[in-house]
């Protein structure tokens, strides 16, 4: 009896007395009195935290290489029509010359050797364009300009049929036109252009590409 009455003194002096913060010093002393807890603390590594997680998926996005090539290609295009302006400009076409051509039916013309069978493959639309040169507002000179240019990079990328849109208007591009395409040499035939195409308003034009890669 007199044991349990000194244990309850002890325990009541214990809770009469005010709690002392626990800084560093008192964790510090409690892992003296305590080593194992610090080892454990320490050997605690970043491995066994993350341990269980489901790690994130990489979410960066490469460019696209097709888009990146084609806007590539579009530039060396762009580069290349401006080259192909400069060298075009060597070939003048004369406004004094007048070629022989038909008075009467559509507007057409076959270099001489050519078959004029292709002459019918244009007016059915057999030959697709793959490049077209819009001529409307632009003046004899800037036309003749546009032309050269158009002739030259269509040899240089091997495209053997063109549509040269020269409208109606005041009828002066629609008349000098035939003219000139008849002057170039790598003209091989023209035709008026299938309604699709432009009908009446529009020339399509069969060009000479080199031999080694024709589409002939």
């Amino acid at each position: 009896m007199k044991t349990f009455k000194k244990e309850l003194k002890a325990l009541k002096k214990q809770l009469s007395e005010p709690k002392r913060p626990v800084g560093r010093a008192g964790i510090e002393g409690a892992n003296k009195q305590n080593p194992s807890s610090s080892v454990e603390e320490e050997t605690f590594s970043f491995a066994d935290v993350m341990q269980g997680v489901t790690p994130m998926s990489q979410d960066k996005v490469e460019p696209d290489k097709q888009v990146e090539l084609f806007k590539k290609s579009q530039q060396v295009k762009g580069k290349h029509l401006k080259h192909s302006r400069q060298l075009a400009a060597s070939f003048n076409f004369s406004d004094m010359y007048q070629a022989a051509l038909p008075q009467e039916g559509p507007m057409r013309f076959c270099q001489e050797g050519e078959s004029t069978h292709i002459l019918k493959q244009l007016r059915r639309g057999d030959y697709s364009p793959e490049m077209t040169l819009d001529l409307h507002g632009l003046t004899r000179e800037m036309a003749k300009a546009e032309l050269a240019a158009l002739i030259h990079t269509a040899r240089k990328e091997l495209i053997d049929c063109v549509c040269v849109m020269h409208g109606f208007g005041q009828g002066v591009l629609k008349a000098a036109l035939p003219h000139y395409l008849v002057q170039h040499p790598h003209v091989r035939a023209f035709h008026q252009a299938p309604l699709e195409y432009g009908g009446q308003a529009a020339l399509l034009v069969l060009i000479d590409i080199p031999l080694q890669n024709n589409k002939r």
